[in-house]
């Protein structure tokens, strides 16, 4: 032996000899089967496809807000990116209810939400 490793040769059901190092690693490995050459470029466009569905489909993930604006008592936000408002709480400081263009929308929803809280917490 040149390396001066001690190989063992175990002689298995079948009658063939794997080689075994001291280590605990094979020394005779098994081929890999080689991948097609169309593999690559089809996972990249496949990819590029996926991301390009979740963008469209997404559209603006509104990331970026402006600074609270005070309107009618009610303060809100606009999306830098797209355009859309969402009411904002100048108490806690966040963004609260849905998304929507128009701003008297959003405000007639949250006095809606607000009518029912009130008539929920009184007993009849």
């Amino acid at each position: 032996m040149k390396t001066g490793r001690k190989v063992i040769w175990l002689e298995l059901l079948d009658k063939s000899k794997v080689a075994v190092a001291e280590q605990g690693k094979d020394k005779e490995k098994k081929p890999r089967k080689a991948m097609p050459r169309w593999f690559w470029p089809v996972g990249l466009m496949t990819t590029g496809i996926a991301g390009a569905a979740v963008v469209v489909l997404r559209g603006c993930w509104h990331r970026k807000m402006s600074w609270p604006i005070r309107v009618e008592g009610y303060s809100y936000q606009v999306c830098l990116g797209c355009g859309i408002k969402r009411l904002f709480d100048e108490d806690t400081f966040h963004g609260y209810g849905s998304y929507s263009y128009d701003l008297h929308e959003l405000i007639a929803r949250d006095r809606v939400a607000r009518l029912k809280a009130l008539h929920e917490e009184k007993p009849a």
